[in-house]
């Protein structure tokens, strides 16, 4: 028999819900409104933006991807942030196996100046990385993305994989190295494989990053050949107009694959966060 709630545990209970519904009403009802705005004409944006369109129009998508060249600049975010995530991981993973399995002086100093890169501002290192660029003449190309990508999440992947790395026994390593092992066989053998879900929590997270970021791809590049999804959408606005709806549809397209990879690994990333938590 389940014991009755108090006035003030009825309370509570309400007040949570007020305060969690608060929180979803200001997530989803701007998305919500810009999907439906998305298929507005701009007539009707101006004059009625609450409204449901009269006439759904597909036609804005099909705008979208004309006006600014989205399918090239798709393919862009897509290489960028595939090749920024596995470069990130490789270079992440071996600092976290050295710092993690192996003992030598001064290695928590390193550590924790690494993991303390997460608490620089992004945008204080966009001068450094800006001449780092220019002296590796790979200005105006995507892999000066991919390096600089790449480069600003280590701190924070090194921090996840990390955790998950110091939790692996070290009985498998020493068993191996019985077993005639050398130091990379642990690493690719052993604890890579093992630190699966760490991996897939930063991978995860450096992908989102690198395919939703604009401010170094707006520094870092000048042609249309070398830009990502997030600058296709200045493509949308002129000296006298802007095509409001288009543009939003544009914005939903690029939203989709952050939405996907969400979905699809989202419990790998909660299960991640909680289990780097407590082994770190």
């Amino acid at each position: 028999m389940s014991i009755p709630k108090t006035p003030s545990q009825h309370l509570l209970t309400t007040l949570k819900w007020i305060f969690l519904g608060t929180f979803l009403f200001v997530t989803f009802v701007p998305l919500i409104w810009l999907v439906i705005s998305s298929f507005k004409t701009n007539f009707e944006f101006q004059t009625q933006p609450f409204s449901l369109p009269a006439q759904w129009q597909f036609q804005n998508y099909v705008n979208a991807v004309r006006t600014s060249q989205l399918h090239i600049l798709f393919f862009n975010s897509v290489f960028v942030a595939v090749l920024a995530t596995g470069l990130n991981i490789l270079v992440s993973s071996m600092a976290a196996f050295v710092l993690s399995r192996e003992q030598f002086k001064y290695r928590n100093i390193i550590l924790n100046t690494m993991v303390a890169g997460v608490l620089v501002p992004i945008i204080s290192l966009m001068v450094p990385y800006f001449r780092l660029i220019r002296i590796l003449q790979l200005y105006d190309t995507l892999f000066a993305l991919v390096v600089v990508y790449s480069a600003v999440n280590i701190p924070i992947s090194v921090f996840l994989i990390h955790g998950f790395m110091t939790g692996i026994p070290k009985e498998l390593e020493e068993s191996a190295s019985m077993d005639g092992c050398s130091f990379v066989q642990r690493f690719t053998k052993i604890i890579f494989p093992l630190s699966q879900m760490g991996l897939v929590t930063s991978g995860t997270f450096v992908f989102l990053y690198s395919w939703n970021e604009f401010i170094y791809a707006l520094l870092m590049t000048s042609s249309i050949s070398a830009r990502t999804l997030q600058l296709g959408i200045r493509f949308f606005r002129s000296q006298f107009l802007t095509d409001f709806t288009s543009m939003y549809a544009a914005i939903v397209i690029t939203i989709i694959p952050s939405i996907l990879v969400y979905v699809f690994f989202h419990e790998k990333i909660i299960q991640g966060l909680t289990s780097g938590a407590v082994k770190g």
